[in-house]
């Protein structure tokens, strides 16, 4: 069977890649059973050939118009299926997806009916800001991190600045790496508008947003990035616990030494863009 990635290297590469953080994902327990989703803007890599492909399957409605979508193509993880299999299959487990020009719209050209994630709205949502921005960022990731997850069942965590003034304080490299720390959704029905809503204004002004109870979203410049970003805040989680496990509340770096790192490191006062 042909695939869109035959003798097209460089889309093949972005998929392996994909691939590549998916076997992470599984590898890490965040990514149960069909847990997480993936979507990447693949829009630079599309050719001509594959901008005439009559579609699989659709138009299936977005629930949102989305003006900075059309004609914009995307590569989405399937819903339902496992991170494990899109790590060893990333074509049956994953579609790529084309944006209807009425910005509303999207129907599957690759390589199988495969239906995109059901947080595809949330997704669209990010990647509609990102391009409206002119961000570089071409990639989504939501994931179920255990450590960053179990700390948002805390109330003291869910408090504005307080989850990321402790992660921030844990080792310097969160710091250097999230320099906008973390910024918190309340619990919203998964899948829903509202939740991407929430979402779009905490992306905003943080380098990841974790949904209360349920996992984090992260956007980077490829699939790598924004895994690295959800994976130094949950190294930073991962030592608070592992310190609490000790017996006590662990004293992390003071206000000064983080005001320290801030300026030896000229750290950015915005992620996006």
């Amino acid at each position: 069977m042909n695939s869109i990635l035959d003798n097209r290297p460089r889309l093949r590469a972005v998929i392996d890649e994909v691939a590549e953080v998916t076997g992470y994902l599984w590898q890490k327990g965040w990514a149960e059973r069909n847990g997480g989703n993936i979507t990447v803007n693949v829009t630079e890599l599309i050719d001509d050939e594959v901008r005439r492909l009559p579609a699989l399957a659709g138009p299936f409605p977005i629930g949102k118009e989305l003006p900075c979508l059309r004609g914009t193509y995307f590569y989405a993880k399937g819903t339902g299926k496992r991170m494990r299999d899109l790590a060893r299959r990333p074509m049956e487990n994953g579609a790529v997806i084309r944006i209807k020009d009425d910005c509303a719209s999207y129907e599957i050209i690759a390589d199988q009916v495969v239906m995109p994630t059901s947080e595809l709205p949330s997704h669209l949502e990010l990647q509609n800001y990102l391009l409206s921005t002119g961000s570089s960022y071409k990639a989504t990731l939501h994931t179920h991190p255990i450590e960053l997850v179990a700390m948002s069942h805390i109330q003291r965590f869910l408090r504005p600045g307080e989850m990321t003034r402790v992660l921030w304080s844990m080792i310097p490299e969160t710091l250097a790496f999230a320099p906008l720390g973390i910024g918190i959704v309340p619990y919203q029905l998964p899948g829903s508008l509202r939740l991407a809503e929430a979402t779009l204004e905490q992306i905003k002004t943080h380098d990841v947003v974790l949904w209360e109870k349920h996992g984090t979203v992260a956007v980077g410049r490829d699939i790598m990035d924004a895994f690295d970003q959800t994976d130094v805040l949950c190294k930073a989680a991962n030592i608070y616990m592992c310190a609490r496990a000790m017996g006590s509340e662990p004293d992390g770096m003071t206000e000064a030494a983080v005001r320290e790192v801030q300026q030896v490191f000229n750290l950015p006062t915005k992620r996006i863009g």
